[in-house]
């Protein structure tokens, strides 16, 4: 190998710039040229790429975010696009690619791993969904800025004597939810994984007043129900004054924490080397904290699903 491209692709995540800045690093450090491809997929078709130095990643260890940008990019799931993709690779020069993203990010990495090009994935995503590893990059640090609102309106509803029903970020996975819930001491957490009556959780809630709680956090993540219509009816089978707040995107921002730094640094390192064992169709990961790589058929087939313990732990810590 002499050329590899990285690019960053799907949803942004905190970490996406630790771990190109230990791609472009450590390939600098074997030898290799580097190229930094803007826009994740749709830069790839529109040729927005650019050399990496040294330089290229100073300081940007501490930024959330990806200094490559990032974009949906309809075009490449059609094979033309796909096929674009491979010959944009083949012109440039460039024997592999390493994709920070998630599931839709690693099936297009996939694709030009048919098509002939060497590809690893980088597991990043606040989601957390992505399996057959330890931990997504960016999930520590999303849950840490869910935990300090939380924090932060558990004081406010202690003054006010209120309910409040926190949605954060979650369309198909509760991991934020769940971890944030059982960390912020919730009340109730409501996952799309696990069915739930709103009327158990209504009663649940009368449950804590009749012993003298004045105050309740509802963590629901947006793919179980939405917030709005969750206060409304808890407010309406209750009487009690019930105020909502939607984390939404900022939970997408923010400096990565120290755990997603790490991991990034690892796992970007690790891709590069397994680019040069000629390993292909692989996401790099930690199993057991050790470094691995599993092909992307595994990973697939392996989504990650919240622990139902824990979720029973959090359950049983909110009566």
């Amino acid at each position: 190998m002499r050329k590899i491209g990285v690019l960053t692709s799907g949803g942004d995540a905190p970490g996406m710039n630790p771990g190109v800045r230990a791609v472009v690093r450590t390939a600098i450090y074997r030898g290799l040229e580097v190229v930094g491809i803007r826009r994740g997929y749709a830069g790839l078709l529109d040729g927005d790429l650019k050399p990496m130095q040294l330089e290229s990643v100073g300081d940007i260890i501490q930024r959330g975010g990806t200094f490559l940008y990032t974009a949906r990019c309809l075009e490449f799931l059609t094979e033309e696009g796909q096929r674009q993709g491979y010959e944009r690779l083949q012109k440039e020069g460039i024997d592999g690619l390493i994709v920070f993203g998630g599931d839709g990010s690693f099936r297009g990495a996939q694709k030009l791993h048919q098509l002939g090009i060497r590809t690893i994935g980088v597991p990043s995503t606040i989601d957390n969904d992505i399996g057959a590893c330890d931990a997504n990059i960016g999930f520590d640090t999303a849950v840490q800025t869910a935990i300090e609102a939380i924090d932060k309106i558990r004081d406010t509803a202690t003054s006010h004597e209120r309910t409040y029903v926190v949605e954060v970020m979650g369309r198909s996975a509760g991991h934020i939810a769940l971890a944030a819930g059982l960390a912020g001491g919730a009340e109730s957490v409501l996952i799309p994984e696990v069915p739930y009556k709103l009327e158990d959780v209504v009663a649940k809630l009368k449950r804590g007043v009749a012993r003298g709680k004045k105050h309740s956090i509802i963590v629901v993540a947006e793919g179980a129900g939405q917030g709005g219509e969750i206060g409304r009816y808890i407010e309406q089978h209750t009487g009690f004054d019930t105020r909502v707040t939607v984390l939404g995107h900022v939970q997408r921002g923010g400096a990565p924490s120290a755990a997603d730094r790490v991991l990034a640094s690892r796992l970007g390192a690790h891709a590069v080397d397994l680019c040069l064992q000629g390993i292909s169709g692989h996401m790099a990961a930690t199993v057991n904290h050790e470094l691995t790589s599993v092909p992307f058929d595994e990973v697939f087939a392996s989504h990650r699903q919240p622990s139902l313990p824990v979720y029973q732990l959090a359950d049983i810590l909110s009566t």
